[in-house]
């Protein structure tokens, strides 16, 4: 996510009153599924767009994604990397 001030690019949220009133946030769109994703118990099971949205989420933030929840339930969540163990 970045900010578009005037045509200059801003990777952080504009700090003056001025310039948020003249930010447009910069976003990428991804494909959406539409299965459903509650009974998925590994990386595996969750659809291809799913899969794509989990993994560019880490490429835009530098970080492992380590749990995916899918629904309320304790079960329902798919664990990448256990950092509970």
């Amino acid at each position: 996510m970045a900010y578009d001030v005037d045509g200059v690019r801003h990777d952080e949220m504009p700090l003056t009153q001025s310039e948020f009133h003249h930010a447009v946030p910069i976003y990428e769109t991804m494909p959406a599924w539409d299965e459903d994703i509650t009974g998925c118990r590994s990386f595996a099971d969750l659809p291809e767009k799913a899969q794509d949205y989990v993994r560019r989420l880490e490429e835009l933030s530098g970080c492992r994604i380590s749990y995916i929840g899918v629904g309320p339930g304790r079960d329902q969540t798919i664990v990448l990397h256990d950092v509970m163990a």
